[in-house]
């Protein structure tokens, strides 16, 4: 089969068993065949958290494109499977990523997030895309609990002026229904509720 036809038939995110299935083929060749494909530049490979390999196969990977996930996994001890199909050209500043982790309202995206946290240089930045989302409070709620388990910088007294709630704001959740039993001050101080408890930070610590 030609790279071209394989690439065409394959092309998306599958296991070694799923391409054995799609091909009808033994586990030895569909092996070999990501292996001629990889040669060519068009698979890329993650490890999910039951170490099981899933290929993201397709043309772009071949041209340079990259994801949100591909951006979150490669900066963060959280790895996250490629699903997405929104390719990114060019590069991507980690404000755009924490945003876009905290709208995917997915516990898994928010918790790779939190290491981004120490790469965050362009606060003004970070507050304009948080105004313009309505996540002011949840981005300063999410770096208070990166910084129980990383060293991060320290939080533009801007941002941290023009976010933090007035005495009659009224808590809101990241995640409906979902509140901390063990980061009760940080909830407070923001008036936002987390979705995670200190089980969940343990991949940092």
């Amino acid at each position: 089969m030609k790279n071209k036809d394989l690439l065409k038939q394959l092309e998306g995110t599958s296991t070694i068993e799923a391409i054995m299935s799609n091909l009808k083929v033994s586990k030895q060749k569909a092996v070999y065949y990501v292996h001629r494909l990889r040669k060519q530049g068009y698979v890329k490979t993650q490890r999910l958290s039951d170490k099981k390999r899933v290929y993201d196969i397709r043309f772009e990977n071949k041209i340079g494109g990259q994801n949100y996930e591909d951006i979150l996994s490669n900066n963060s001890p959280i790895k996250l499977a490629r699903w997405k199909e929104h390719f990114i050209h060019g590069e991507v500043p980690f404000e755009e990523v924490v945003i876009h982790a905290i709208k995917t309202k997915s516990i898994r995206y928010m918790l790779a997030a939190l290491a981004l946290f120490k790469k965050i240089h362009d606060w003004r930045l970070l507050y304009r895309l948080a105004k313009e989302n309505n996540l002011r409070r949840e981005v300063g709620a999410l770096y208070d609990l990166a910084r129980t388990v990383l060293k991060t910088r320290r939080m533009d007294r801007t941002f941290l002026k023009n976010s933090l709630p007035k005495k009659d704001s009224e808590y809101r959740y990241i995640i409906s229904g979902l509140s901390s039993a063990n980061f009760k001050s940080i909830e407070d101080k923001w008036k936002v509720y987390l979705p995670f408890n200190r089980a969940d930070l343990e991949d940092y610590l």
